[in-house]
């Protein structure tokens, strides 16, 4: 009998972890998973647990420090889980198996007032960079002005993309736009490869706080409304392309938030197609929870739900706040993390 995890691949889905702790990583792809992602969070995190204070050490005495040293274990700690992977990237011929590495959240830190074009220019210099060597690493960039605006030459350059923090329909169309124009220019579109993060639950807190006209039988959906349809939109888009691999939705921020819902609702509302990015506590819930999952991805609420969505929520106001937002979240840790490193 299979476990509710294993159910939840079987259905059609990829699992991918949102950690790099080595010890999760090995218990994750036990349990299906075929990929991770990271982000600063996780980083700051593993770092104040302790568990890396001797290879902290080790970088320091070869002369590493401050920032250099924040991004040096970075890339050593997501090496190392691309090894985990490279056999599931080689066996499906670049179509599975990556690890996501996210460029400086720093550049859109608003207090540091850095100019577009700047910022455009750092996302390929860097993208490049932490690329450069590195077959299952996926680049991952933020659905930003600037960040959309650098995909089309990151792509051009053969770079595995993972486009995180989408919130809406609006920027996943226009990085895929920015996708499609450097596909023009891709070494090999054979092995030519991208992503599209959609945030979920996020979209439910906001929605709950922000939007009371909602209907209450609406409150809750408005994330899984909003990805299922953008899943759709990218799916019948791609699939004209008749690319060899397979360009994906992620489905992240598949945590719950309130306590009252059960912690697999996200998880089961996507089951049966392209990949969800799940963090180790709802992945530990999922497997207690006793469930076994089948195809849903297809399937959506009642027509009045999808009415009260459509007459009520503003995603372009939508959209702001929770970039904002979720600008403020990736750049608080890793400054946050840069102060840990500073301490250590």
């Amino acid at each position: 009998m299979s476990s509710p995890l294993q159910s939840l691949v079987k259905s059609g889905s990829k699992l991918w972890l949102d950690s790099i702790d080595p010890e999760l990583v090995a218990l994750s792809k036990s349990q299906g998973a075929t990929g991770a992602t990271s982000n600063p969070i996780i980083v700051a995190n593993l770092v104040k647990s302790g568990k890396f204070d001797k290879d902290i050490a080790d970088l320091k005495a070869k002369g590493h420090s401050g920032e250099d040293l924040a991004w040096t274990l970075t890339d050593r700690l997501v090496s190392a889980v691309e090894k985990v992977f490279l056999p599931v990237f080689e066996a499906t011929h670049g179509n599975d198996g990556y690890v996501s590495f996210e460029v400086d959240p720093l550049l859109e830190d608003p207090t540091a007032n850095m100019p577009h074009a700047e910022r455009v220019k750092k996302y390929i210099e860097l993208g490049k960079k932490w690329a450069k060597g590195h077959p299952n690493r996926m680049i991952k960039v933020p659905a930003t002005a600037a960040g959309i605006e650098s995909l089309t030459e990151l792509v051009a350059a053969g770079i595995p993309l993972n486009i995180t923090l989408i919130f809406s329909t609006r920027q996943y169309l226009a990085a895929r736009d920015a996708v499609v124009k450097g596909m023009e220019r891709h070494p090999d579109l054979k092995r030519f490869k991208s992503v599209y993060s959609i945030f979920v639950s996020r979209l439910d807190v906001y929605t709950d706080e922000h939007v009371k006209s909602l209907s209450p039988e609406a409150q809750g959906w408005v994330g899984i409304v909003n990805a299922k349809r953008i899943c759709k939109m990218n799916k019948e888009f791609w699939a004209a392309k008749k690319l060899p691999l397979e360009q994906e939705m992620i489905f992240a921020s598949t945590g719950t938030k309130k306590p009252e819902d059960p912690k697999w609702k996200y998880v089961g509302a996507f089951a049966g197609s392209d990949i969800q990015t799940n963090p180790p506590e709802t992945n530990e819930a999922v497997e207690k929870s006793g469930q076994s999952f089948s195809s849903a991805i297809a399937s959506l609420p009642p027509e009045s739900i999808l009415k009260s969505i459509d007459q009520h929520v503003d995603f372009a106001k939508l959209e702001e706040f929770l970039m904002t937002d979720g600008i403020k979240k990736f750049a608080d840790p890793q400054k946050a993390l840069l102060q840990v490193f500073g301490s250590k």
